[in-house]
């Protein structure tokens, strides 16, 4: 079948059964979240919500490298050259804060099928899925802190539940990444697979599910996602204003600059 829905950074396709298969769909800049893609993705989840055919979700990234390694660095230089952070940032209070809910609204179950690094909002995405599955040469962390700004899309939310408090804070304070294996044994994941196996697997255990009971299914993820649902409604409209505040700051224009000019940004004091 062809795309189902007629996204343009997102292929979507739909088998018998009732599997839906997201393709993000970047592969040239390693699937990394431009404005104009970030843009589709709340109306995009909004559309699977509604859509009554779908029983599963499976979603992944276009090529062998990457599921998404983030926002695109090259946004926000062209961000900072226009000055376009002089607005107050509505459409990321807005926008961002529509993309964790429409995605927490998907009532069918969601596996993630993680085929190569996913960093940042690439993590989240997959983190807010009800089921994670990796290849064994993924990579995957949350460097927000390494561009000078909070994990405010959900990884601020995230990292603390799924690693406990400590190890939670470890990685939003560092921005380290860590190895498929490092994952599976922190329990982040549900399975690591070789690569040439990840799609297989994501398929087989996506009609496992469609052919259960959907009912059960679905109540089940509603209940279990009652905590996670909570913590976003008192975590996420903060946690975005304070990402909000740290696209403003020097060590933030700094990270952007070091990465365009491909060296190593020199924060805070050590600036002068």
């Amino acid at each position: 079948m062809g795309d189902l829905y007629d996204f343009e950074f997102f292929r979507t396709e739909s088998s018998a059964d009732g599997v839906l298969t997201v393709t993000l769909d970047r592969p040239k800049r390693r699937n990394a979240i431009s404005p104009e893609m970030h843009a589709e993705l709340a109306p995009l989840l909004a559309r699977i919500a509604a859509d009554d055919s779908v029983r599963v979700v499976v979603i992944t990234g276009a090529g062998e490298k990457a599921f998404c390694v983030g926002a695109d660095f090259g946004g926000m230089q062209n961000n900072l050259d226009a000055g376009g952070y002089d607005d107050g940032h509505p459409s990321l209070m807005n926008d961002s804060a529509a993309i964790v809910r429409s995605q927490l609204s998907i009532r069918q179950p969601m596996i993630a099928a993680i085929n190569g690094d996913a960093m940042g909002i690439g993590a989240t995405l997959a983190f807010f899925c009800d089921i994670v599955l990796i290849a064994e040469h993924a990579r995957i962390g949350d460097p927000h802190v390494k561009a000078g700004i909070v994990a405010g899309d959900g990884g601020a939310i995230l990292w603390p539940l799924l690693l406990g408090l400590h190890r939670g804070k470890e990685l939003l304070m560092t921005g380290d990444i860590m190895t498929a294996q490092d994952a599976d044994r922190m329990g982040l994941v549900n399975h690591v697979y070789p690569a040439d196996q990840l799609m297989d697997e994501a398929r087989k255990l996506a009609k496992r599910l469609a052919e259960g009971p959907q009912v059960a299914i679905q109540f089940n993820k509603r209940l279990a996602n009652a905590d996670l649902i909570d913590r976003v409604n008192r975590l996420l409209d903060t946690s975005l204003a304070m990402e909000a505040m740290t696209f403003e700051t020097a060590d933030h224009r700094e990270a952007i600059r070091a990465f365009i000019e491909k060296r190593d940004p020199v924060f805070g004091k050590g600036r002068e």
